[in-house]
């Protein structure tokens, strides 16, 4: 294994790895246009991904609570100028109807952060990152990792249909792999098993007892249950694999319920 070592990142660096590295933050998302905030620290970025939706991204040098407010009064403006800036950046092939999406990229997030974000009906991704040098080498490689926003509970009065929970989802195969999971569970407990739509997630109960939630994202969705040290975990799904990956826990969950 080659060394390596954490480097630190100055702002010309931070400008080409957004300019540059932004399928390094996520598949399929692409650099438009940035934008300094006094001069250092922020950039107000505009990317758009893969499924032509606009995406609003807020990066820091360094760990920052107000980056949040920051990013959605950038959001905001956005949203309120998609027509304008679809028809500046024309080549990018931005769907001006699709719901905009905002990222805040970061060395860290507190948990103060983390919790706001909970609460806000935006479609918002944290991402932190750290940068790294190879033995031998002045290149600057960042390391991403994605933060997933804990879902707030939600009042009965919020449920949505079944019909609704799997439109809210973006990607068309996901949609199929998450309506085939609602089809199947019936069959998992001889019918104890009882699936309530609720706002953004769909609440999995064995006899009256919750062992999993699915919660949804535009992008994506959630498994959230007891992993299997017994500390409820959120598990992204975007593809069948990741889903039958979970299976066994899944099931093992569900039995623990039904005993």
């Amino acid at each position: 294994m080659r060394k390596y070592k954490p480097a630190e990142l100055n702002e010309s660096q931070l400008e080409n790895l957004v300019h540059y590295g932004s399928e390094v933050i996520e598949d399929g998302l692409k650099y438009v246009d940035h934008q300094k905030l006094n001069g250092k620290n922020h950039l107000d970025v505009l990317f758009v991904d893969s499924e032509k939706t606009m995406v609003v991204g807020k990066l820091t040098m360094v760990e920052d609570d107000n980056m949040l407010l920051q990013g959605l009064d950038y959001y905001n403006y956005v949203t309120n100028n998609i027509e304008v800036l679809t028809r500046i950046f024309k080549n990018d092939c931005i769907d001006p109807t699709k719901p905009i999406k905002l990222i805040l990229v970061a060395p860290n997030f507190s948990q103060t952060l983390t919790n706001c974000c909970r609460w806000i009906d935006a479609n918002i991704s944290l991402y932190t990152y750290k940068c790294i040098k190879f033995e031998g080498s002045d290149e600057v490689i960042p390391i991403f990792s994605k933060i997933f926003i804990p879902t707030p509970p939600r009042r009965l009065e919020e449920m949505d249909s079944f019909e609704d929970q799997l439109g809210y989802l973006t990607n068309q195969k996901l949609r199929e792999i998450l309506a085939s999971l609602l089809a199947d569970l019936p069959n998992w407990g001889n019918d104890l098993i009882v699936i309530e739509p609720i706002k953004y997630a769909i609440s999995i109960k064995g006899e009256g007892k919750i062992f999993m939630t699915l919660t949804l994202r535009r992008e994506n969705f959630l498994v959230e249950t007891h992993s299997a040290e017994g500390k409820w975990t959120s598990y992204p799904v975007t593809s069948r694999e990741d889903l039958d990956n979970l299976m066994m826990l899944m099931k093992s969950n569900m039995e623990n319920k039904l005993k």
